[in-house]
């Protein structure tokens, strides 16, 4: 094992006690930040070329140019593996570049792309490759996985957790365009002492919810009792766990936008019933994100004490060590609320990885062999997991000794919270969905975060007032979706 992955893993050791680097996106919301593009098709996913596998040319020398959003820490995680994949393939040199965020990424690619030039493997979101794809340039993967040379054995695929490798299916015509590379979900926050002193239940319903919201506000009458980091992640949220539509990348009778519905209004009437109690905020309305409410103190001070927020961000959830060496509460995790304990739905997000044609097949197959290890690679992903805060997205994890001594030392304060995060996280992997990717999927997303937060705020009273402005918010967030890509 070399020098720095020594270094590495004893740093990984202590990681949630004294850090080895400033996390990436070390915002508590990052699981909100799904990046927007602009485009100007509504067309699915289709019409890319297959690659065929080559035999891989061992001996000549070959660079790939790899563009992420790592930080230091992360870097440092990349730097020791890269170098066992170099011992597996000496004659590969993997050019990693750090454009900046998500946001940039995108913006990067895209240029690139237009101008026939761009990376060879890159972070990606699912609306990023549904827009790389209008220059049919992502290479579709299933050829190399189903390769008996090079592809991936059935007991690698079935590593994966099903809905992290399935969200590389979601384009609309079947095929494979992406791998994942680590995620995150949204888990509910709660402040764990409050809820014991006041003898409270933490909510599984949303139902439950508003019953638990209600109990807060006659404890603490100045109190907002839950904050929803991401208007957007509410919103898809409610029609996965309705069984209610959202989008289509097929389309339905040639329409790719269907949330304009009966149900869908519905829920959002119902929400606005709690905004206006003052149950509820989103981190629009509030200003910022709501674990700044959530942790707020003193004996006046407006506060939550219930966050639904991004699980790579729970250290954003936890109160600091006062001088002392307590803490002011502990933060609890426990699984959003659901509308069907039978169908429950909790959305994954976070990045994977695609790959782009090359005139070099070479350069393709380089490409997917790093793929393939840095998303299979079980001492890797333990590792980036432990560094970043984000859900390692094989299940081979759970059997790696630095996981679980990291997992381990789960607790509800904010030395170890990461952990716990994780550790619930990987648990209800099982509830995870991703909605369909298509060019329009990331309009939709804006329009319908800006739908929550249009209604919540509404200030009429009567209920015909009110259904009204439902109504016509959401036939123009459907109007808006369209007029983006072109359809009006």
């Amino acid at each position: 094992m070399n020098t720095k992955k020594l270094a590495l893993l004893s740093c990984s050791l202590l990681l949630t006690l004294v850090g080895c680097g400033t996390p990436e996106n070390s915002s508590s919301s990052d699981v909100n930040s799904q990046p927007n593009s602009s485009e100007t098709s509504s067309s699915a996913t289709t019409g890319n070329t297959a690659f065929t596998p080559v035999e891989f040319d061992t001996e000549t020398p070959v660079e790939i140019v790899f563009y992420s959003t790592m930080g230091d820490n992360l870097q440092d995680v990349f730097d020791a593996y890269i170098e066992d994949f170099y011992e597996l393939y000496p004659n590969i040199t993997v050019k990693h570049e750090q454009p900046g965020s998500y946001d940039d990424v995108l913006s990067q690619i895209k240029t690139e792309l237009s101008i026939g030039q761009g990376p060879d493997i890159a972070y990606c979101y699912a609306d990023h490759v549904a827009l790389y794809n209008k220059t049919k340039k992502v290479v579709q993967l299933d050829n190399l996985i189903a390769d008996e040379t090079y592809g991936l054995t059935s007991e690698q695929q079935a590593d994966f957790m099903p809905g992290y490798y399935e969200e590389g299916r979601q384009f609309g015509d079947g095929m494979m365009y992406t791998l994942p590379f680590s995620k995150s979900t949204e888990v509910l926050y709660y402040n764990m002492d409050f809820f014991e002193e006041h003898n409270l239940t933490v909510p599984t319903t949303w139902d439950e919810m508003e019953a638990v919201c209600a109990k807060i506000k006659e404890i603490d009458p100045n109190s907002i009792p839950l904050g929803y980091d991401s208007e957007s992640n509410l919103f898809i949220t409610m029609c996965e766990q309705l069984n209610s539509p959202y989008t289509s990348a097929a389309g339905v009778d040639g329409e790719h936008f269907l949330f304009n519905n009966e149900t869908n209004q519905g829920f959002m009437k119902r929400l606005k019933s709690w905004y206006d109690k003052g149950y509820m905020t989103t981190q629009e309305i509030f200003g910022g994100y709501t674990s700044g409410l959530f942790i707020e103190l003193g004996e006046n001070a407006q506060r939550s004490y219930m966050s639904i927020g991004s699980s790579a961000g729970a250290k954003h959830q936890c109160v600091d060590k006062s001088a002392d060496g307590t803490y002011a509460f502990r933060t609890g995790i426990a699984s959003i609320p659901q509308y069907d304990l039978n169908n429950k739905k909790v959305i994954s997000q976070g990045p994977s990885l695609c790959m782009f044609n090359q005139k070099d097949p070479q350069k393709v197959m380089a490409s997917w062999l790093l793929m393939k290890f840095l998303t299979t690679n079980v001492g890797f992903q333990a590792q980036f997991s432990i560094a970043s805060g984000y859900v390692p997205v094989i299940k081979s994890v759970e059997q790696n000794e630095y996981y679980i001594n990291h997992v381990s030392k789960a607790n509800n304060t904010k030395d170890f919270i990461a952990a716990t995060a994780t550790d619930f996280c990987v648990k209800q992997a099982d509830n995870y969905f991703t909605s369909d990717a298509f060019l329009g999927s990331s309009e939709a997303r804006l329009q319908v975060g800006s739908l929550v937060q249009n209604i919540l705020t509404y200030t009429g009273t009567s209920d015909a007032d009110i259904d009204a402005f439902i109504d016509e918010a959401f036939a123009n967030a459907v109007y808006q979706c369209n007029y983006s890509i072109g359809n009006i």
